[in-house]
């Protein structure tokens, strides 16, 4: 039984990989015609969109890439495995957004200031071509993205192009019928802001993770507080609590036995009750006695300094 779950999950990850892949086919292909279509064109908003797409695929690359690196079991150099691959690929493709969402704005305030002219038939077009892409790249990563902060980077990467897409449609449509040459630098600056806000968003608990930062549920107090009530601890301090990965939370703590308390049993209730209420797997616990217990230490987290 436990071969057919190996197996059934080996062949989840090779079925997303394939996935992946094709994505980032897809979307190369369609930067190369956005950027020549945005040259011939003269439209900003389908170059910005260009570049924004070619981000797309690279961003897939990087997560099709720390998903190979993350499947490597631990060994004598990564003793915690590779797992935390996903996350600095997250970082990259979220840092890399608010990058590319810096450059557009500052490049559409310059076309407010002097508007070029834009020929909205092929904008239209070429875009509602990038929007059709761009769905079916979302909904190829779509359900990865749900148990993932890398692949949700790489969805939220897609997402805006699509939303993009749809904003350069509407610039498009509105030069055709009014001549109206402001909206190509409007729609990059909303573009840009949309990016950036939810890139922003986002980023953060990215950091919190490799910052070795404790998860939002359970907080440290928490686990604190319900490893005191296991009967046989009379105190717990030096506690540590840190997302070793997106799905994976660690605990390490200084446990002083009640006098006459069995270790081995008290050992044994905290372990569960951490895996049964929090489902911390792994977990480090020193135990002490009333006569070799720290003095004057923090309750939760050590000194530094």
């Amino acid at each position: 039984m436990p071969h057919d779950h190996h197996h059934h999950d080996h062949a989840d990850a090779d079925a997303g990989d394939r996935r992946v892949f094709l994505a980032v086919a897809v979307n190369f292909g369609l930067t190369i015609v956005q950027i020549a279509a945005g040259v011939i064109s003269g439209s900003l908003a389908l170059i910005a969109d260009a570049i924004h797409n070619l981000s797309d695929a690279l961003s897939l690359v990087v997560a099709f890439a720390a998903r190979r690196i993350a499947r490597r079991p631990a060994d004598a150099d990564m003793t915690f495995g590779y797992g935390r691959a996903e996350v600095v690929a997250a970082l990259i493709n979220y840092t890399t957004l608010i990058v590319i969402a810096v450059y557009l704005a500052f490049e559409g305030v310059n076309r407010l200031i002097d508007p070029p002219e834009v020929q909205g038939w092929i904008v239209v077009v070429v875009a509602a071509v990038a929007l059709a892409v761009d769905t079916v790249t979302a909904l190829l990563i779509f359900r990865m993205s749900k148990d993932s902060v890398n692949m949700r980077a790489a969805f939220l990467h897609n997402l805006m192009d699509a939303l993009g897409s749809v904003a350069v449609i509407i610039g498009g449509t509105l030069i055709l019928l009014y001549d109206w040459r402001l909206v190509d630098p409007l729609v990059t600056l909303l573009i840009a802001g949309y990016i950036l806000w939810h890139t922003l968003r986002e980023i953060g608990p990215v950091i919190r993770i490799l910052m070795l930062g404790s998860p939002d549920s359970p907080t440290a107090a928490e686990v604190l507080d319900t490893m005191e009530e296991v009967d046989g601890v009379a105190d717990v301090h030096h506690l540590h609590l840190w997302q070793m990965g997106e799905h994976e939370i660690s605990v390490e703590a200084h446990v002083v036995l009640d006098e006459g308390a069995d270790p081995v049993a008290v050992k044994a209730g905290l372990k569960d009750l951490l895996t049964r209420l929090f489902g911390i797997s792994h977990s480090v616990l020193e135990l002490e006695t009333a006569a070799d217990r720290c003095l004057g230490v923090r309750r939760i987290g050590h000194e530094t300094g």
